[in-house]
């Protein structure tokens, strides 16, 4: 398993996520999308899986404030994603080609369950 937490801050969701798999004893690997660009085959991927739209945050007062929030363009939502990538919602987590959006346990035990 390869397990992939791409968050902006330690919000509660990304902290859940860590707690998951630490303790389980399943490596991860923590992505601060402050630091680490967002490539576009990784955009893809999750607009692919999640859904364009679904990965702008719409509690962010600052992706509110922006054109992004309020647009249906997939296209455009993901040229500025990759721009702005603190309008993303967080955490996504990745393993392989299979992710999710928020803290989702459910999924996260049947990754953990297939080993």
């Amino acid at each position: 398993m390869n397990i992939q937490i791409y968050a902006l801050k330690k919000n509660f969701d990304t902290q859940k996520a860590e707690r998951f798999f630490k303790e389980r004893r399943i490596n991860y690997q923590l992505l601060d999308l402050k630091k680490h660009k967002l490539g576009q085959r990784e955009l893809a991927l999750f607009a692919r899986r999640l859904g364009a739209l679904n990965l702008v945050d719409r509690q962010n007062p600052k992706a509110l404030s922006h054109p992004v929030a309020h647009n249906d363009d997939e296209k455009y939502v993901l040229e500025c994603l990759a721009e702005h990538p603190e309008f993303l919602r967080t955490p996504i987590v990745r393993n392989g080609e299979q992710v999710t959006l928020g803290a989702d346990e459910d999924t996260w035990n049947a990754w953990v369950q297939k080993g």
